[in-house]
């Protein structure tokens, strides 16, 4: 019966090229129902081999994988049937209701499981209890043949004989031989298109007697030699270091034939589906697929378990599902009409070109001028990423954005699971690296610490945190130090204030010595008569003034009896005429008597002026003989103002000094916090080197350098704009050069000569360094550098800008992809400064390592970069002159894209088979 494959493409839309699946490959079926441990499920009862129950049963078995997000499924059982009619197999009715049913839902299958791979567990006649295998196919080897391979592998004996396994007549070697010859019977050499009828070879259960190091005992190389063993199966509680632990022969065969180390479940019930399960990076739901997954284990699987605080083993934390996690991926750039090179028009319509990209690693390929570096540049521009530094590289850069971006095309970039709204910037955080640029970042010293601070994920949080503590305690030193210069002035200004008062004080208590008391006494004595003198001569105008008005009544009225009695009045008690007179007369008298007060008032003032002319004759010489002149009298009120504000400025020197106190405080406290601050920072930095060491066997190491970026000090040396002090500076050896603390402290206790000043630049140095200069000299620091070194073929190790350009260029691009950074890495070409064993020795692994965590895109011409460093999507393109577009996409196990590869940056198979045949491979 032959199979015919039903296409679903769910699984590309939504991660593009290679993406990563919950695998169990070892999963028995029903047709094992006569060795008692299989059973029929729950609720599902009848004969294991009629069709009805069969039916049921493969539905029943799709959903319980879909229900533990089995996603990948080998179906493993000791027998191929369940009966003895090749309808009644179990396996197969399993595959074709994944294949062309639908769930309850009405979703196909086959859009929730993504492969289904039949297969079989024989027992071969190695070891007591038979060597275990498990043999998986494509389903596109059909029921027939499929069930043929059993028979051969088994050398037609029946694998269940009362309730017991049976063992095969052949042995695993045997069977190998017996199955590639059905195959070449089956599948001619020149019928390219049944790659279906390839198989792979697991074994299960490996540690066990039934298994491959159990059976074979010391037989066991002479199988590995056959290189048919794809993968080991792991025991339920053990991980890949405790089988392979003292077994150096173990690791080295592995590593010989690609082999790898996985979990399933050797699942007998429904329930147990998935309860072991490795992650596995697929492209199609094809066992070629499976097969460069297993080559390239180091990329394409993960162990899902890892131990526990308790011992016992866990599904792992961080699955590399990128559906599971939150770093930032670019699925699907899409970019329309316009003048693009890759939009414009076609036909009189706009064209359109979709570049879809793996949240892994995409190679993009083809040609010279087929618009590799174009396609990046203008990504890169477009989403307002940083560019390099202004010079002719970004000046590259900007014009092939240009062209990207010509005519105002349609641009959408599908980025999951990120906020629409946000910045491109933000939505995809991608750091770009064009042609040359990663050789200029390795004479950046912050983008080096920035690199190794990201590479060990349990010290990255606390590094960075440290970090941007540290810059904002450089920035709270030198603010401290600018309010604390402010303080000082005002404390100055205070204590001036402070002591003049203080000063006038001391002078009014000299004046009361020489007697000023009596004189200022006598001065008041003779202002007071003075003052009343003067109201008399004001009283006496006034009254000379009413007896004039006096004068002017010539006629007073006169009154006679009658007319004071008919008003009512009495005529004896009242005449206004005669009391008229009398009024006249006392004013007369009060003027005469003010005139002669007012000349006794002046005899009185002139004794008082004679007196206090004494008493300043003996001020004056008391104050002679205490040094102060005369003319300090004059000063007397000033000085008595000052000396009344004592208490106020007392108050205000007071407050200034305290608050200067508190910044003094402060400027300690940022000081000794800093100091601590870079003392965790060098620890955890000696945890990063030792790390990488570890990681890289001590081909790369960092040296930490002290104080080692001179640039802050530098600048505020060459600020002094001293010549000789400038001179002295750059003359120094690097190796000599003082950190701040260092020139503070030799500045504080004099020995400048220390650091190599001579007396004349001491002195010059002393005169320039202020109070302000000081303390703005004790804040800065001069942060340290970390130089990286490669160790050489002879086992000595060479700086990073003592090496070939390749070199650094490896050595940084190495660490670069070690770090625990998840943003977006894409890289133009940097097979342009690498040596392919640099590359093949440590960068690929690093890159390998990525997966799961970090998508990284890179345009290439290298094969050992797509190939070897096993690319989850390829990207072909091909340009004319005037416009570019994409010839061929996917993963490498897709035919066309093999071939792509193999044309493009391998030079055709002509020159990879002269190549191979000069090598003697």
């Amino acid at each position: 019966m032959s199979f015919h494959r039903q296409v679903a493409d769910n699984w590309q839309r939504e991660v593009p090229g290679a993406c990563w699946f919950k695998a169990d490959l070892h999963i028995h079926t029903i047709d094992d129902h006569p060795g008692g441990r299989t059973t029929m499920p729950d609720g599902l009862s009848g004969n294991p081999a009629s069709p009805e129950t069969l039916a049921r049963y493969a539905r029943r078995f799709l959903q319980a994988l879909v229900k533990q997000r089995v996603q990948v499924a080998g179906l493993t059982p000791h027998s191929p049937l369940a009966g003895n009619d090749p309808n009644t197999s179990a396996v197969w009715r399993i595959v074709e209701e994944w294949n062309g049913g639908s769930d309850d839902d009405g979703v196909p299958f086959r859009e929730k499981i993504y492969a289904l791979f039949p297969g079989f567990e024989p027992a071969f006649k190695e070891g007591r209890e038979g060597l275990h295998l498990l043999f998986l196919f494509d389903p596109g080897i059909g029921r027939e043949r499929y069930l043929k391979a059993f028979d051969l592998a088994m050398s037609g004996v029946s694998p269940w004989k009362d309730g017991r396994l049976r063992i095969s007549s052949r042995g695993a070697s045997e069977a190998f031989e017996e199955l590639s010859t059905f195959r070449k019977r089956e599948c001619p050499a020149d019928d390219a298109t049944d790659e279906s009828w390839s198989y792979l070879v697991l074994a299960p259960h490996v540690d066990s007697p039934k298994g491959l190091l159990g059976a074979k005992k010391a037989q066991v190389l002479q199988l590995f030699d056959h290189g048919r063993i794809a993968g080991l199966e792991l025991g339920d509680d053990k991980l890949p270091e405790q089988v392979i632990r003292d077994r150096a022969w173990l690791r080295e065969g592995m590593r010989k034939f690609r082999q790898a180390f996985f979990h399933a479940s050797d699942a007998c019930s429904l329930q147990e589906f998935g309860r072991r399960h490795t992650w596995i990076k697929l492209a199609a739901p094809r066992l070629e697929a499976l097969r460069q997954a297993f080559i390239a284990s180091d990329s394409r699987m993960r162990i899902g378990f890892e131990r526990g605080e308790n011992g016992m083993l866990q599904p792992i934390g961080d699955p590399p599902d990128v559906s599971s996690g939150t770093r930032p991926w670019l699925r699907e750039l899409r970019i329309k009409g316009g003048a693009s090179f890759f939009g414009g028009r076609e036909d009189g319509e706009p064209r359109e070109t979709r570049f879809r990209i793996s949240p892994d690693l995409t190679c993009i390929i083809g040609g010279s001028m087929t618009g590799k570096s174009m396609f990046l540049d203008g990504l890169r521009t477009h989403t307002g990423s940083d560019l390099p530094d202004p010079g002719s590289v970004r000046d590259q850069v900007e014009a092939r954005g240009e062209i990207f971006v010509a005519g105002a095309p349609e641009i959408e970039l599908d980025c999951p699971g990120s906020d629409p709204t946000a910045p491109m910037a933000v939505r995809w955080p991608a750091r770009f690296f064009s042609q040359n640029e990663l050789q200029r970042l390795t004479q950046d010293g912050a983008a080096v610490e920035d690199i190794l601070a990201r590479l060990v994920p349990s010290e990255t949080g606390e590094i960075e945190r440290r970090s941007g503590e540290l810059q904002l305690l450089d920035q709270q030193l030198s603010e401290t130090a600018k309010r604390l210069e402010e303080s000082e002035d005002r404390v100055a200004e205070a204590e001036q204030a402070h002591r003049r008062a203080e000063n006038a004080g001391e002078e009014m208590a000299a004046f009361k010595a020489a007697g000023l008391d009596r004189l200022h006494q006598a001065i008041r004595d003779r202002q007071g008569w003075k003052n009343a003198q003067a109201i008399a001569s004001s009283l006496q105008s006034n009254l000379r003034s009413a007896l004039a008005e006096y004068a002017s009544v010539q006629d007073m009225p006169r009154t006679d009896e009658e007319m004071l009695k008919s008003t009512g009045a009495d005529p004896r008690t009242l005449d206004p005429g005669e009391r008229w007179e009398r009024i006249v007369e006392r004013v007369e008298a009060a003027i005469r008597e003010a005139d002669n007060w007012i000349s006794d008032v002046r005899k009185v003032a002139d004794a008082l002026a004679d007196r206090e002319s004494r008493i300043r004759t003996e001020v004056e010489r008391a104050l002679g003989e205490q040094g102060l002149g005369a003319a300090k009298l004059r000063e007397f009120q000033e000085l008595g103002r000052q000396a009344s504000l004592l208490p106020s400025y007392a108050d205000v020197l007071e407050k200034e000094r305290r608050k200067r106190g508190l910044l003094l405080e402060c400027f300690v406290r940022a000081r000794d916090s800093r100091i601590a601050k870079v003392n965790e920072q060098r620890e955890a930095f000696e945890r990063v080197a030792a790390g990488i060491e570890r990681e890289f066997a001590k081909r790369i190491r960092v040296r930490r350098v002290d104080n080692g970026d001179i640039g802050p000090l530098a600048k505020f040396l060459t600020g002094l704009r001293q010549k000789g002090i400038t001179r002295w500076w750059n003359e120094l050896p690097p190796e000599e050069k003082p950190s701040p603390e260092r020139l503070s402290a030799c500045l504080e206790s004099g020995i400048l000569g220390d650091v190599g000043m001579s007396d004349a630049v001491q002195d010059t140095f002393v005169e320039n360094m202020t109070r302000s200069r000081k303390r703005e000299l004790e804040a800065l620091r001069c942060p340290d550098s970390y130089l990286l070194e490669h160790r050489l073929d002879g086992g000595d190790y060479r700086p990073l800008d003592e090496l070939s350009g390749g070199k650094r260029v490896g050595v940084l691009l190495s660490l670069l992809l070690e770090t625990a950074d998840d943003r977006p890495l894409v890289i133009d070409q940097p097979e342009d400064e690498l040596d392919n064993r640099f590359l093949f020795d440590t960068v690929l692994p690093a890159l390998k390592r990525l997966r799961g965590r970090r998508q990284v895109v890179v345009a290439t011409h290298n094969a050992n970069i797509v190939v070897n460093g096993d690319a989850d999507m390829v990207i072909q393109l091909d340009a004319s002159a005037q416009r570019g577009w994409i010839a061929c996409t996917g993963a490498i196990e897709e035919p066309e894209v093999r071939d792509a590869i193999v044309r493009t940056v391998d030079g055709g198979k002509e020159a990879f088979h002269l190549r191979r045949r000069k090598y003697g491979f």
